[in-house]
């Protein structure tokens, strides 16, 4: 798959132009590894983890009414773990260690995810539909082609009885 090492090449780019930077990864959003460059690190369930906390990640920007899902980013002891979406069917994740400027990952963590969207667009699709122009799918959506934004929610379901009310210090036989 051509797709593989073009998006391989562009993680090797970042890791020269983010000299902190400790690995990467690109994925599906269902969590399946497109390329990856973190050595020391099992791909696959750096995926899977990946896709976890995006689907808690979108979640929680729907709950703010916050817009689309772009970027997240956490704070270690011994360092940093960004996830920024790239296009509507992948991500990146990036391993930066604490020295790591900050703005300086998010920039250039933002163009390659940009440039890695690209990359997987070109093999799934120039549309979200996974269809060129002119061309109709009545098939649905393979899930690594699903876009971010319609990953499942769940919504809070409310208890089908409200709680009964207690009365004093003591209990009612059952």
């Amino acid at each position: 798959m051509a797709v593989e090492s073009d998006v391989l090449e562009e993680l090797h780019r970042l890791r020269n132009r983010v000299p902190q930077l400790t690995g990467s990864l690109a994925a599906t959003v269902d969590g399946l590894v497109l390329a990856h460059d973190a050595p020391g690190a099992e791909p696959e369930g750096l995926a899977a983890l990946t896709a976890a906390a995006l689907g808690v990640a979108h979640r929680m920007a729907d709950a703010t009414a916050r817009g689309v899902f772009r970027e997240l980013l956490l704070r270690g002891a011994e360092g940093y773990v960004a996830t920024y979406a790239a296009g509507p069917a992948a991500v990146l994740t990036l391993l930066a260690d604490g020295r790591v400027n900050v703005g300086r990952l998010h920039l250039e963590g933002r163009r390659s995810g940009t440039r890695i969207g690209e990359l997987v667009a070109v093999q799934i699709g120039p549309d979200r539909h996974g269809t060129t122009a002119g061309e109709h799918t009545a098939a649905p959506l393979p899930d690594a082609a699903r876009p971010i934004g319609t990953l499942p929610v769940r919504t809070p379901q409310r208890p089908a009885h409200p709680p009964r009310p207690q009365t004093g210090g003591h209990r009612r036989p059952t």
